[in-house]
């Protein structure tokens, strides 16, 4: 498949004829390259990039998935939206979507180079609880680590819940860490809880994955760096969970203030 197969793919909500894994020498790099190739169709029809995706960041569900390490894929205008607390997403053209409840990182500054876990903490401005809506587009979620990074990081939608700013949370990296790797989420559908997660499962915590992403990113080629307003949502808490228009879905972390609800509907995305 093209780059402009996938793309089109991705507008219209179908599904993949075959897994592009079906070709040998079709690995991790290659689809690295493959779907920043579709980042610069999506910039160049006017869609504009806003941060990124960390996917598979929880160790607990590689197993189920087949994928034993993290990927990323970009976030855009197209694709991102905010509230204070109860958002509205619209699932048209997505392709066999589910939910995952995530800790969404916003940055004030680049990382510096080689950033440490305390020079990472100074870059952000915020964090939020968020949902990311995932999406594949092979069949049943049967997949290999390098068809989840061509198909966009399995990204399709990222609402973003109220941003607290960093310092009204922890005051240095090491509290921040161990607040996250300690706090725990309960997900819950139409009220009932379906599922409890846990931020240690998350490379150990959500700024650690973050902190692993950044370096990740830079080694490789042709990404573009991280840039001030760039949001980062930094993997699930809990399994992926099939969703659909009009079911209603809340999460709630245990740290102070941090909780989501979100209706599904038929529509496009709302505007940022």
């Amino acid at each position: 498949m093209t780059p402009q197969d996938i793309l089109d793919h991705l507008d219209q909500g179908r599904l993949w004829a075959a897994p592009l894994t079906a070709d040998t020498g079709f690995d991790l790099p290659a689809a690295y390259a493959k779907a920043l190739q579709v980042r610069i169709l999506r910039t160049a029809r006017g869609e504009v990039p806003r941060g990124y995706k960390l996917g598979f960041t929880n160790r607990t569900i590689w197993p189920r998935y087949n994928v034993f390490a993290p990927i990323w894929g970009t976030v855009w205008d197209s694709t991102l939206s905010f509230c204070e607390g109860m958002g509205e997403v619209g699932l048209s053209a997505t392709c066999q979507p589910r939910l995952e409840p995530e800790m969404v990182f916003g940055l004030k500054a680049t990382p510096a180079p080689d950033a440490s876990l305390e020079q990472l903490f100074d870059a952000i401005e915020w964090i939020a609880p968020g949902f990311e809506v995932v999406q594949s587009h092979l069949p049943d979620w049967r997949f290999l680590a390098p068809d989840t990074v061509a198909d966009g990081g399995l990204h399709a939608r990222l609402l973003v819940g109220q941003r607290i700013p960093l310092k009204a949370l922890a005051a240095n990296a090491a509290s921040l860490d161990q607040s996250l790797a300690q706090a725990h989420a309960s997900l819950r559908k139409h009220g009932q809880e379906v599922e409890q997660g846990h931020g240690s499962s998350v490379l150990g915590s959500p700024l650690r994955a973050l902190h692993q992403f950044v370096h990740t990113l830079r080694a490789c080629p042709d990404a573009p760096d991280l840039v001030v307003g760039d949001v980062v949502t930094t993997g699930t808490w809990t399994d992926a969970w099939p969703v659909a228009p009009g079911e209603r879905w809340s999460v709630a972390f245990s740290l102070p203030e941090m909780s989501l609800s979100i209706n599904f509907s038929d529509q496009g995305q709302p505007e940022a």
